[in-house]
């Protein structure tokens, strides 16, 4: 990894457009940007793997992240495509457990890491706000017993446009944006299904007018969400 650099004080406006970050204690924004250091990543390059230490609480704020895992087998499951600016890695700053999937850069990519060792000293200093580490893991648990329910109960295209919705939230981390750049490969992998199964649905939800495919794109047209144009 290239060497990392302080975060500028400006980039707290930049996290505060995200819902969690924004809804925080002034202190513990203020925390977390004083702590945090920015750390670039080439396109490919691992951020960390299953079973290694956690090292702290990390937001992208440049590119994207792959989450997910490659079992014995040789076959991948993409669990999250993490853009900016989400943040990750407070599981394993409340349970103090290794990571859980492997993370690499999807492009080139910049992050925000703060340290474990100096956040958690901090909230230890301050513990009232390990209840917003909750809030933040919390969120992320109801979407995904959500997941969990919707693939036992809804066919693949209802499912599809609903993580789309997710993923132009940002999962509720932002305002949602009209225009996905997600490879259908990718799309697939999140999904757990084929990219032919993928396109298929795809295609349905086309001729429904509920999104446009575009190359190397596709264009959400859901009249009842507030686009971030």
């Amino acid at each position: 990894m290239k060497p990392t650099r302080p975060a500028p004080a400006s980039l707290r406006g930049l996290l505060a457009s995200e819902p969690w970050f924004g809804s925080c204690p002034a202190a513990l924004q203020q925390a977390l940007v004083e702590r945090g250091r920015l750390q670039p990543l080439a396109d490919g390059e691992p951020l960390f793997a299953r079973g290694e230490a956690a090292a702290g609480l990390c937001c992208v704020v440049a590119g994207a992240l792959r989450v997910g895992s490659i079992d014995a087998e040789g076959d991948a499951a993409l669990l999250a495509f993490i853009e900016p600016y989400q943040w990750f890695g407070e599981i394993s700053m409340i349970d103090g457990l290794p990571r859980t999937h492997d993370a690499c850069a999807e492009g080139e990519t910049e992050l925000l890491l703060v340290p474990e060792a100096a956040l958690r000293a901090w909230l230890d200093a301050h513990p009232l706000h390990w209840r917003d580490l909750a809030r933040l893991a919390c969120g992320k648990l109801r979407q995904a017993f959500e997941v969990l329910e919707d693939i036992q109960r809804l066919p693949l295209e209802q499912r599809l446009i609903k993580m789309l919705r997710r993923q132009a939230r940002g999962y509720g981390s932002r305002p949602p944006r009209r225009t996905l750049r997600l490879p259908q490969e990718q799309l697939a992998l999140m999904m757990g299904v084929s990219r032919q199964s993928v396109n298929k649905a795809l295609r349905t939800l086309e001729t429904q007018g509920v999104l446009a495919l575009r190359y190397g794109g596709i264009d959400l047209l859901d009249p009842h969400l507030e686009w971030d144009r």
